[in-house]
């Protein structure tokens, strides 16, 4: 277990909002975590973040396709960095670090899983593309796209999605699938 002192205390807040957060996170992920939160400067995360991966505390999962973002994940050696030295952390900190990924974890899980977007159609329409993609495999579990009438229509439908999508896989899969 190596770490330098220098910044010792950003590396391990950084390693403490990943671990809380339980789920690999895209570098803008983390960058609005940190700066919305004021843990962290935006400069100061990159660099941290990138001396978190020479030292293998953390590690770059490979992207699957052209379109995804590349997700950052705590090793098992950052795990144990940080089990060691927490508490350099103060309470108040970790506290709200905590609270943060209570209320916050399951939105940034569906920003990973849930994914829509809409580009226009030449007549004027909207074709609204959904997904839900598995996430340790990376691979969609389902695709649909829709035409959308206008923009605003389309935007609400990709709004939507990532409050309805888990009723709506559950609804085809227990209609379509025969178990």
């Amino acid at each position: 277990m190596v770490i330098e002192s220098d910044n010792m205390d950003e590396k391990l807040i950084l390693l403490f909002i990943m671990d809380k957060m339980e789920i690999p996170l895209t570098q803008n992920n983390i960058l609005d975590i940190i700066t919305r939160k004021s843990w962290l400067n935006y400069m100061e995360c990159i660099d941290v973040l990138n001396q978190l991966l020479d030292t293998n505390f953390v590690y770059r999962l490979e992207k699957q396709n052209e379109e995804e973002e590349v997700k950052y994940a705590i090793t098992y050696s950052g795990r144990e960095c940080l089990s060691h030295f927490y508490t350099r952390i103060k309470l108040s900190l970790r506290e709200d670090i905590t609270n943060f990924a209570k209320e916050n974890g399951i939105k940034f899980k569906r920003s990973q899983e849930y994914l829509s977007e809409y580009t226009k159609n030449e007549d004027g329409s909207y074709k609204v593309s959904l997904k839900i993609k598995e996430p340790l495999i990376n691979l969609p579990l389902l695709e649909i796209t829709i035409k959308a009438p206008n923009k605003s229509t389309a935007i609400s439908a990709c709004t939507k999605w990532s409050e309805k999508a888990p009723n709506v896989f559950e609804f085809l899969y227990d209609n379509i699938i025969d178990n």
